[in-house]
C-alpha cells in the first residue's frame, strides 16, 4: 500500500429523500502488485473483506451489471496478499447501475454487503476529472478508458492533491486542453518506465529515485526475473508491430535518468564512426605476477621506487603476487607517494592512524538518543548493517557472523560517513572495501586506501549519478566504433541502451568474477594503463566475446538480460585482460580514430600517424605509442588463449633492473 487515505466519501443520492445525498465514508488506497498499481475504494465497514468487491468479466468492454465476485473469506495473515492479487488479476473494468431500495441506507446486496467498493487498474485509467477551486469539499472523478465514470470520490478531509502526487510517480498526467480540471493519462512513457522496473521486481516508485537511493539493491541480482510480461510491456499496443522505434528506449531511459543520451545508429554522426577500418586486433599476452624480488630490486635504500612507469607496466601485464599487494596497493591507489622514502611513509602512516581514530571516536561516541535526532547518521548505519550482512562469504577473511573481518567493514564504513558526510555511505560501497581490507589486514590503512578508491568512484555514487550518464554513453560511443553491426543488433532488440552493464561500472565489476580474480582486475586497472578509461575496454571485451552467442542465437530483449546477468563468476580474467589490451592498441593504432573516441581514452594527436621507427610525428613531437609501452618486458606469458609459455623467458626477466 503507497497511499492511504481515510474520510473519502460517496454522495450516493440514495437517501428517502432523493434531494439529499446519503454520505458513504470510506478508504481508498494506492496498491502496488507484481505487475500493476490498483486504485481501490470501500466502505469502512468492509474495508477488510475483499469478497464483496465488484468487478466485470474479462472481457467485458462496457458494463451496466454488477457481477460479486464470489462470497470466499479471504485468510488474514501473511497470507492475505497473495489470495488479493489471485482474486483481482482479471479485474479490467468497474461500473455501476443504481437499483432500487427500500430504506435510506447504502445499497446492500442479498449478503448485507454495500456494493459501492470499486477497483481498477491503473492501466485503465483514461482521466481524473478535479472539482473548481473553492467549491466546497475537493473531488475527483475516475474515467476509464471504456469511457465508464465511477462515482466522485469527495475528500472531506482534504488531501486529494497526495493522491495526484502518488499517482504521478506510476503515469503522466497532463491538462486537458479544452478543460484544466481534467487530467488525461499519458500512459505510454509510464508503462515503458513500469515494464522496465520490473525487471528488478522491485515496487515502481520511478527508476532514478530507487537510483538515487539505492543503486546497489537495484541493480544487484535483479536481472535474472526477467519475464515475458516486460518484454510484452515494452511492445507497441499494434500487434503487428514487432519493434519500437528505435530511438523510444533511449528517449526513455533520458527521462528515467536527465542527462543520459545514447545516440542511435539513426543519428548521422556516427556515420563516419561506423566506416572506421580498425583493422585486426593484434595478438597480446601476459607476464607472471610481480614478485616481491622484483618489487625490491627496483627500490632504492631509502625505499624509493626508482622507475615509476616501469613498475607499472610490469604490473598491467601480469599483477602482482599476493604477498606484494599489501604494500603496492597503497601505491598504486595513492595512500604512498610513489616518491617517498619508507621513513617518510611511516611518518605518513603515524599521522593517518591518529587522524583516523579521531574521526572514528567521533560516531563511536554518538550516543542512542543523540543518533535518534541525527537521521542521516541513524540511516547511514543502518544501510551499513544492511550491506556487511550480505558481504561474500565465500572469502575466509568474512566468514561467520562475528567474524572479526565483518566487524572491521562496518568500523571502517562509519567512520568514512565522519570522513565524507555529505556523500555519507550509499550501498554498494562496501563491495569496494571488501576486497581492500583483505588484502591490507589493517584497519587504518585499508581505511585510507579505501579513500583514495573513492576518490575515483565517488561520481558513481553521487545523487545525480553524473559518473554512471557518462561511463554509459562513452561505452555506447567505444562499443560502436569496435563493431557498429553488434550495437546494431543490440538496438533492435531494445539493448542499445547497454543498461545490463550498469552493475560492472558501478563496482568495478565486483560482482562479475571471483574474489581472486578481481584482485587481479583491479590491481591493473589501477595502473590507469594502456589509456584512460581502460574499465571500458574490459566491458567492450567481454560483449565481443559473447556477441556470437548472442547474435547465432537471435536472443531477445529477455535472452540479453538473462544472458549477460549469468556470466557472473564464469569470466576467465586472463583472457579479458589479453583481449582488452588488444582493443586498447587496436584503436590507438587506427590513424583516422574519431575525436571523441580519443577524447574517451586520453590519447593526443590520433589523427596523424607516427613514424614506425622514431615514434615522432612531422613535428617532432613524440607520440604516444602502445607498441612501444612494453617491449622492454619479456617475460613468460599467457597467450590469449590461457596457455603458457616458459620458453619466451629471456636474462632480462630474470636479472630486471629499471629502464
Amino acid at each position: 500500500v503507497v497511499y492511504e487515505q481515510e474520510g473519502v466519501f460517496i454522495h450516493s443520492s440514495c437517501g428517502k429523500n432523493d434531494d439529499q445525498d446519503s454520505l458513504i465514508s470510506g478508504v481508498l488506497r494506492v496498491i502496488e502488485k507484481e505487475n500493476e498499481v490498483v486504485v481501490d475504494w470501500r466502505p469502512l465497514d468492509d474495508t477488510l473483506d475483499t469478497s464483496n468487491i465488484l468487478c466485470a468479466g474479462k472481457d467485458s468492454s462496457s458494463v451496466v451489471e454488477w457481477t460479486p465476485t464470489p462470497k470466499e473469506k479471504c485468510p488474514r495473515g501473511a497470507d492475505r496478499p497473495s489470495s488479493y492479487e489471485a482474486e483481482w488479476d482479471m479485474v479490467t473494468t468497474v461500473s455501476f447501475k443504481k437499483k432500487p431500495h427500500s430504506n435510506g441506507d447504502a445499497t446492500t446486496h442479498a449478503n448485507g454487503e454495500s456494493k459501492w467498493s470499486f477497483l481498477f487498474s491503473l492501466a485503465d485509467l483514461k482521466s481524473i476529472k478535479q472539482n473548481k477551486e473553492g467549491m466546497g469539499w475537493s473531488y475527483l472523478v475516475f474515467c476509464l478508458k471504456d469511457d465508464v465514470k465511477l462515482p466522485a470520490l469527495h475528500f472531506h478531509h482534504g488531501d486529494s492533491k497526495l493522491l495526484i502526487k502518488c499517482l504521478e510517480k506510476h503515469v503522466v498526467l497532463n491538462e486537458s486542453p479544452q478543460d484544466k480540471r481534467v487530467l488525461l493519462v499519458n500512459s505510454q512513457n509510464k508503462s515503458l518506465s513500469q515494464s522496465f522496473e520490473n525487471l528488478f521486481d522491485e515496487p515502481s516508485y520511478g527508476l532514478l529515485q530507487k537510483l538515487k537511493r539505492d543503486p546497489y539493491t537495484v541493480t544487484m541480482g535483479r536481472f535474472s526475473k526477467v519475464t515475458n510480461y516486460i518484454f510484452d510491456s515494452f511492445r507497441l499496443s499494434d500487434p503487428s508491430s514487432q519493434r519500437r522505434p528505435p530511438s523510444e528506449m533511449a528517449d526513455f531511459l533520458n527521462d528515467a535518468i536527465p542527462g543520459l543520451k545514447i545516440n542511435q545508429q539513426e543519428e548521422p554522426g556516427f556515420e563516419v564512426i561506423t566506416r572506421i577500418d580498425l583493422g585486426k586486433q593484434p595478438e597480446v599476452s601476459r607476464r607472471e605476477p610481480v614478485s616481491a624480488e622484483e618489487w625490491a630490486r627496483n627500490m632504492d635504500s631509502e625505499g624509493r621506487i626508482l622507475n615509476v612507469d616501469y613498475i607499472k607496466r610490469l604490473i598491467f601485464k601480469g599483477g602482482l603476487c599476493h604477498t606484494l599487494r599489501k604494500e603496492a596497493w597503497k601505491f598504486l591507489l595513492g595512500y604512498f607517494p610513489w616518491n617517498s622514502t619508507k621513513e617518510e611513509r611511516a611518518n605518513l602512516q603515524k599521522r593517518k592512524t591518529d587522524e583516523y581514530f579521531r574521526m572514528k571516536l567521533q560516531w563511536k561516541s554518538v550516543s542512542e538518543e543523540q543518533e535518534k535526532r541525527n537521521s542521516r547518521l541513524r540511516d547511514y548505519r543502518s544501510l551499513i548493517e544492511k550491506d556487511v550482512n550480505r558481504t561474500d562469504r565465500t572469502n575466509k577473511f568474512y566468514e561467520g557472523e562475528d567474524n572479526p573481518g565483518l566487524i572491521l567493514l562496518h568500523d571502517i564504513l562509519m567512520t568514512y560517513c565522519m570522513y565524507d558526510f555529505d556523500l555519507g555511505y550509499v550501498q554498494g560501497m562496501s563491495d569496494l572495501l571488501s576486497p581492500v581490507l583483505y588484502v591490507m589486514e589493517n584497519e587504518v590503512d585499508a581505511f585510507w586506501c579505501f579513500v583514495s578508491y573513492m576518490e575515483q568512484m565517488h561520481q558513481n555514487f553521487e545523487e545525480q549519478m553524473q559518473g554512471m550518464k557518462t561511463q554509459l554513453i562513452q561505452l555506447s560511443t567505444l562499443l560502436r566504433l569496435l563493431d557498429s553491426g553488434f550495437c546494431s543488433y543490440l538496438e533492435s532488440q531494445d539493448s542499445g541502451y547497454l543498461y545490463f552493464c550498469f552493475r560492472w561500472l558501478l563496482i568495478r565489476f565486483k560482482r562479475e568474477f571471483s574474489f581472486q580474480d578481481i584482485l587481479r582486475l583491479w590491481e591493473v586497472m589501477w595502473t590507469e594503463l594502456p589509456c584512460q578509461n581502460f574499465h571500458l575496454l574490459l566491458c567492450c571485451a567481454i560483449l565481443e566475446s559473447e556477441k556470437q552467442q548472442i547474435m547465432e542465437k537471435h536472443y531477445g530483449f529477455n535472452e540479453i538480460l538473462k544472458h549477460i546477468n549469468e556470466l557472473s563468476m564464469k569470466i576467465d580474467v586472463e583472457y579479458i585482460l589479453c583481449k582488452a589490451e588488444a582493443i586498447s592498441m587496436q584503436m590507438m593504432n587506427c590513424k583516422e580514430l574519431p575525436q571523441a573516441v580519443s577524447e574517451i581514452l586520453g590519447i593526443e594527436s590520433s589523427s596523424v600517424t607516427p613514424d614506425s621507427d622514431t615514434g615522432e610525428d612531422e613535428s617532432g613531437a613524440v607520440l604516444s605509442c602502445p607498441t612501444s609501452l612494453y617491449q622492454s618486458i619479456s617475460p613468460p606469458v599467457i597467450a590469449a588463449n590461457g596457455t603458457r609459455d616458459s620458453t619466451q623467458q629471456t636474462s632480462e626477466t630474470q636479472g630486471l633492473t629499471p629502464a
